[in-house]
């Protein structure tokens, strides 16, 4: 599948052309993420987000069941709330609607702390001072000290942060977390001290029990195998090679594991067929199911005759 068959380029409309607007500059030239797509400023191609593959194609039983399971605490931590509510119609559907969104609140929360121990991240390997407002908080400094403690204890240096990657050829693009080098992962591995490695971090879920999955493998295979990459002044490049096991770091309170998985050709293979279920998804799958057959009456039987 390729990037124009995913970007759904078409001809210029007849009439007027409209005047050419500016060819970016700087870091304008990176391509930004909108509504499931990166758009390469400049140009009419469109490419689709690693992650939205990853979302619409990738299977995620897990996510049924902790759904349920975190319906199922809701209720009984609240059911004197929930059973009062029951009894006033007035009241009934806000309380209903409060307990099936429980999930929703649930990954916004989690999803705030992500996104603020990335922007932690980024800030140490730019060599920027982390924000204050970050090592007083009670929620995110324990993020951030183990953080810290993963890059000493690991001798890592880091080669680029929040770098946007893209392959033109099958047609995606994404920000990876980080790529890094570490002699002791290196050493473990049993691969060359100046290896590269792509890194993701990972907060959800419990240390040494669960929240790294496989498809965090198929999203690091897609990345390292990005065809170019962009610089933060808007420069594009080659992606550099990196090994074809990634380190996945997750981050909890109570501590921090560097996780390796395996993210070669053959994860990017399968990053590949996700895509097609992906792609089916979006369009395809709108138009296989026809409405329902309607036995023709005998006078319109005759007709056709």
């Amino acid at each position: 599948m390729t990037n124009t068959a995913l970007a759904g380029a078409s001809a210029p409309a007849a009439g007027r052309r409209r005047k050419a607007a500016p060819a970016p500059t700087g870091p304008d030239r990176i391509p930004k993420p909108s509504q499931g797509w990166y758009r390469v400023p400049g140009t009419d191609i469109k490419l689709r987000r690693v992650t939205t593959i990853l979302s619409q194609g990738f299977p995620k039983p897990q996510l049924v069941f902790w759904a349920a399971n975190l319906t199922a605490a809701d209720a009984f931590n609240t059911l004197p709330t929930l059973v009062a509510a029951s009894r006033r119609p007035a009241e009934r559907e806000a309380a209903y609607d409060w307990l099936r969104k429980g999930h929703i609140r649930k990954k916004d929360e989690r999803g705030d702390i992500g996104s603020a121990v990335h922007d932690v991240i980024e800030a140490h390997v730019l060599g920027q001072p982390i924000p204050e407002s970050f090592l007083t908080d009670d929620e995110i400094a324990p993020f951030i000290d183990h953080f810290l403690r993963f890059v000493a204890e690991w001798e890592v240096t880091f080669e680029a942060s929040e770098m946007t990657v893209g392959n033109f050829t099958d047609g995606w693009a994404g920000k990876l977390d980080y790529l890094f080098r570490s002699p002791r992962i290196a050493q473990v591995l049993k691969v060359a001290a100046d290896t590269l490695f792509v890194g993701d971090t990972k907060t959800g879920g419990e240390l040494d029990e669960k929240g790294v999955y496989p498809e965090a493998g198929a999203q690091m295979a897609a990345y390292r195998r990005a065809e170019v990459a962009w610089l933060p002044d808007g420069s594009q490049i080659p992606m550099p090679l990196a090994h074809s096991v990634g380190i996945v770091l997750h981050l909890r309170p109570e501590g921090y594991r560097p996780m390796p998985l395996k993210c070669g050709d053959d994860v990017y293979e399968a990053f590949l067929h996700v895509q097609q279920v992906a792609e089916f998804q979006r369009v395809l799958a709108k138009s296989v199911v026809g409405e329902a057959l309607i036995l023709p009456t005998i006078t319109e039987e005759k007709a056709a005759a």
